[in-house]
């Protein structure tokens, strides 16, 4: 089967088969309700009526109760009907692809949004395959949150997805979407390939190429997980600040960034703001410089000298005295000792 074609079994999108109540089957099998019925005739006679016991009526309606048990645990089965869940029921991807920000406004924006016109897009599920009873969530964690802070069910489409199957359907809803930042990306490529997953399921994951999935395990691989969680997602931040980021840490004292994530005026800023803030703080400093022009007894501005941190720059204006720079040089041995003859 083609990537396309797997993908599409995965994510088919065709309309659900509707499921007939048992008003609508009864109806269905009276025949039409509109009038269209052939009048009765005495050679047609409506049969008599047949008087159920209430034993025999209980039997029969625990028989249709079993009956649509069992064709929603076939439909559930076969991933063809949206099914309400219990919040409680549902556990995590066990492959994460989303950091933890406490300052994220949009997950209270998602509350107020269901609770007012409820959940209008259903998760993807399986049944968990290690704890009977439950359900491991394939994209759709952030609406599951929601519903379980609202104390409402949560809709879902379950599927029996494999391992393999869940990681893609997992990041083609984050490509879909758009809305994992590059470090959430990056980290997600890493965990995927910790758990033994091949370059080619990884790449269909996130729809990118084997180069770019390179460049994200390398980031993740050298920006420690507590600095990320730290920081945020930082959805500002793209694959360049993000790369430059990491070569810092790599170079700086561990001791200095601990410092700057340890400072609560750190920690109460939002995550783009920590992001910067940290990238500034570990980024060189830039040499501070002060001119200054030096002038002859007449006036000509003959040097130029540039003071920063811990440098002293000389430049001569060899035009006004083409002989005066090798002259300086050739005294400077002299100069060095009188200087240092002085100090003592």
């Amino acid at each position: 089967m083609s990537r396309k074609s797997s993908l599409d079994a995965i994510f088919q999108t065709g309309p659900l088969p509707a499921v007939p109540s048992p008003v609508e089957s009864l109806e269905a099998s009276n025949g039409p309700s509109d009038g269209s019925n052939p009048p009765l005739e005495a050679s047609n006679p409506l049969p008599a009526p047949r008087i159920r016991s209430g034993a025999v009526a209980a039997m029969g309606s625990a028989l249709e109760h079993l009956a649509s048990r069992a064709e929603v645990a076939e439909q559930i089965e076969t991933g063809s009907a949206i099914v309400e869940l219990d919040a409680e029921l549902l556990d995590g991807s066990f492959v994460a692809d989303r950091v933890s920000d406490a300052t994220d406004p949009t997950l209270d924006t998602l509350v107020e949004s269901i609770r007012e016109s409820g959940q209008q897009v259903p998760i993807l599920v399986r049944p968990h395959p290690s704890k009977p009873g439950r359900y491991q969530i394939a994209f759709g964690h952030r609406r599951a949150r929601a519903c379980r802070a609202l104390r409402r069910p949560v809709r879902a489409v379950v599927r029996p997805l494999t391992d393999a199957e869940l990681v893609v359907a997992q990041g083609k809803e984050n490509l879909d979407r758009r809305n994992l930042s590059y470090i959430e990306r990056a980290f997600f490529a890493f965990r995927l390939e910790a758990l033994t997953f091949t370059r080619d399921v990884i790449c269909a994951a996130m729809g990118v190429h084997k180069p770019d999935v390179s460049n994200y395990i390398t980031v993740a691989r050298t920006v420690p997980e507590h600095v990320v969680a730290a920081i945020g997602p930082a959805p500002k931040a793209g694959g360049p600040r993000w790369r430059a980021l990491a070569e810092l840490i790599r170079t700086a004292p561990p001791n200095k960034v601990d410092r700057i994530l340890g400072d609560p005026s750190f920690q109460g800023r939002p995550t783009d703001e920590r992001f910067a803030e940290l990238l500034e703080a570990l980024a060189p400093k830039a040499d501070v410089k002060k001119v200054e022009v030096w002038k002859d007894k007449t006036g000509r501005k003959l040097a130029r000298v540039e003071r920063g941190d811990q440098r002293f720059i000389l430049s001569l204006d060899e035009k006004l005295e083409p002989s005066f720079g090798n002259y300086l040089l050739g005294r400077l041995p002299e100069l060095l000792a009188d200087f240092k003859a002085g100090k003592d």
